[in-house]
């Protein structure tokens, strides 16, 4: 990863939707720099906002929702467009898919069952490209067989329900990587699948990355495959990055409270016999203003100033930021958790490393 070439860069980006007559915030002030060549993982709870904010890089927002302020610079060997202001469609169509495509978490219903595999690869490819027929199905085989469908001609003109939920997440897989994208956003994309199914497709996604030269934008709320696919960790608290950094910072050096109880409830880290930790409360509503720290009322370490006055965003190193008053010069002390204060060696157990 070249640290110094931003693919892209997001600037304080407000995200809303109307509901029922109110206006709901759902991304609060983001500003994130994506680097090419890199993996970056947006990590959190359900209903944090991860899908929203990577929605916006391809205008896939619903109806009712819409950036509200903010930027999204992309920079393509064709210059540099503002995606915050793209309203035109046809616009849209010449990003999506070609320059920034998606893999989503359910490959059940990410295929169309009434259309052969072929077809779905080849549509796709004739639309994009200026290719004929015969040359897109001579690209969709060859694609087929890089994803790791076996004789991949003949499996060509088969229908969605003669694949396996795995197979069929490499086709999508296949669809996402026939225009060769700059970006690949990975929407939960191993949720649908076991456990021994999700770790072929982590490891396909990353060795097709060196082949392809794409960046990853992974999604998901299971820390546990970020440590497989991810160089960096954005992890998002009500609609906001609460904490940025390396995988090995936000693993072995949290800083945020919100970050030591995504850690602490990690299964490999509960000892037998136990109950699983879990994260007390709720998210607070999105549809009103947030005083203070958004974390504050759910947070132990919670200090007085997190109900007054919201934290900035603290650096701790060059690639390493948290948004905590804990880490303010003036405030205590605080020791980390127990349950994540060695978190290497007690993974290392656990894995027998």
């Amino acid at each position: 990863m070249e640290e110094n070439k931003v693919l892209l860069s997001v600037q304080d980006l407000n995200v809303k939707f109307r509901v029922r007559g109110r206006i709901l915030t759902a991304i609060r002030g983001i500003s994130l720099d994506i680097y090419r060549d890199e993996s970056i993982a947006i990590v959190g709870e359900s209903g944090c906002g991860k899908t929203v904010f990577t929605k916006t890089f391809a205008g896939m927002l619903d109806n009712n929702g819409f950036i509200d302020s903010g930027d999204i610079h992309f920079y393509d060997e064709g210059g540099e467009v503002n995606l915050a202001q793209v309203t035109d469609n046809k616009e849209w169509t010449k990003i999506r898919g070609r320059k920034i495509a998606t893999i989503f978490q359910d490959p059940m219903t990410s295929l169309n069952p009434i259309i052969t595999i072929g077809k779905q690869i080849t549509s796709v490819i004739m639309k994009h490209q200026n290719v004929s027929e015969a040359e897109a199905r001579k690209k969709a085989v060859d694609l087929m067989g890089k994803v790791g469908i076996p004789n991949p001609d003949m499996r060509f003109d088969d229908y969605p329900f003669q694949y396996s939920g795995g197979m069929r997440q490499r086709i999508v897989i296949a669809i996402a990587l026939s225009c060769q994208p700059r970006i690949l956003i990975c929407d939960e994309p191993t949720t649908a699948l076991d456990v021994t199914i999700q770790a072929q497709i982590l490891k396909l996604i990353k060795q097709l990355q060196k082949e392809f030269g794409y960046t990853i934008v992974f999604i998901t709320h299971d820390l546990g495959v970020v440590a497989n696919i991810a160089d960096r960790v954005a992890v998002l608290y009500a609609g906001q990055i609460v904490e940025l950094g390396k995988v090995e910072e936000i693993f072995y050096d949290p800083r945020h409270p919100y970050t030591w109880a995504l850690l602490s409830s990690l299964p490999q880290l509960a000892d037998r016999d136990t109950r699983l930790y879990s994260i007390a409360g709720t998210p607070p509503s999105l549809y009103n203003k947030i005083v203070g720290d958004a974390f504050a009322p759910r947070n132990p370490y919670c200090l007085k100033v997190d109900t007054l006055k919201e934290p900035p965003m603290f650096r701790v190193t060059d690639t390493h930021f948290a948004r905590t008053w804990l880490l303010d010069e003036r405030a205590p002390k605080i020791e980390k958790p127990e349950a994540i204060r060695d978190i290497h060696g007690t993974l290392m157990k656990v894995f027998n490393i």
